[in-house]
């Protein structure tokens, strides 16, 4: 079961102009790892919520990526209220493929999919929305995953982590450097009621030393993926599958050069919006 909402702090709204759909795609990913961490997309504009105490933390970069980048932009204060509730109110479900539907709990559930993952909408990346969540869901479902153990690095709200149990996983560790994102998928796996298959931890690479896997799920960004590359591959045996995403189609060539480094050769790549997974196997 899932707990009560009552997530109160002051926020900050960034409502910047956007060119299209793949322009707010691209943003979206750029300002989450500035801090960022709810949006919503209107006509020609993308609104950014940041809390008031990360903003002052991180302003200088801010400032300095919207304004590299030519963004026009304005910032507004926003009173304090019940986040959470907000967010639960705008959100929507998501169907991914016509197999797997994402919904929050009060969202009936659609006998016509065959997997059902309820999630807690809060504040973290991975209800389905962005289109490397639904690239990864997608290749989930391509896997046979039954009995295998794997790891969900940046795992935010777990849902690939829920999806991965669903398709037949064992067990899944499901770690996030981000503590907010680390309580929320907690929260959603306890909800789901997979707590015996999924271990949810908060830490970075620095935790796989000595594990081994049968697959890797990491939907992060280019520079962690290039930067921990070695420690996903190092966790996984022969015929191991890694799973990459949170890039872009142009992204793909130095994610590809840097895998096969340690030893892990593309097998195939998917692309929605400008973004890509790419699954790759130990050789």
């Amino acid at each position: 079961m899932f707990g009560e909402s009552n997530t109160k702090m002051k926020y900050k709204e960034y409502t910047i102009e956007v060119a299209d759909d793949q322009d707010r795609e691209i943003l979206i990913a750029d300002l989450g790892d500035l801090s960022f961490d709810s949006f919503a997309e209107e006509d020609q504009v993308l609104k950014a919520y940041i809390a008031e105490h990360a903003e002052r933390e991180n302003r200088d970069e801010i400032d300095h990526f919207l304004r590299e980048k030519g963004r026009n932009y304005r910032v507004e204060e926003l009173p304090d209220q019940d986040w959470n509730a907000v967010w639960e109110s705008n959100f929507e479900p998501i169907d991914v493929a016509g197999r797997c539907r994402i919904r929050a709990p009060f969202h009936p559930k659609n006998p016509e999919c065959l997997y059902d993952i309820v999630i807690m909408p809060k504040m973290a990346f991975g209800t389905g929305h962005h289109a490397t969540t639904y690239l990864m869901a997608d290749e989930i479902m391509r896997q046979n995953l039954s009995g295998l153990s794997g790891l969900d690095m940046g795992s935010g709200t777990a849902v690939l982590s829920i999806l991965a149990v669903l398709c037949g996983a064992a067990h899944v560790d499901a770690i996030d450097i981000d503590e907010w994102a680390y309580r929320n998928g907690a929260e959603n796996v306890q909800g789901n009621g997979m707590e015996n298959a999924i271990n949810v931890e908060l830490g970075d690479a620095s935790l796989l030393a000595g594990r081994h896997y049968d697959f890797v799920l990491a939907n992060i960004n280019r520079n962690i993926l290039l930067s921990d590359m070695g420690a996903y591959a190092s966790t996984l045996s022969s015929g191991g599958i890694l799973l990459a995403s949170g890039i872009l189609e142009a992204d793909v060539p130095a994610i590809v050069e840097c895998a096969e480094k340690f030893g892990l050769k593309k097998n195939q790549v998917h692309y929605r919006n400008g973004w890509a997974v790419v699954q790759f196997v130990v050789q």
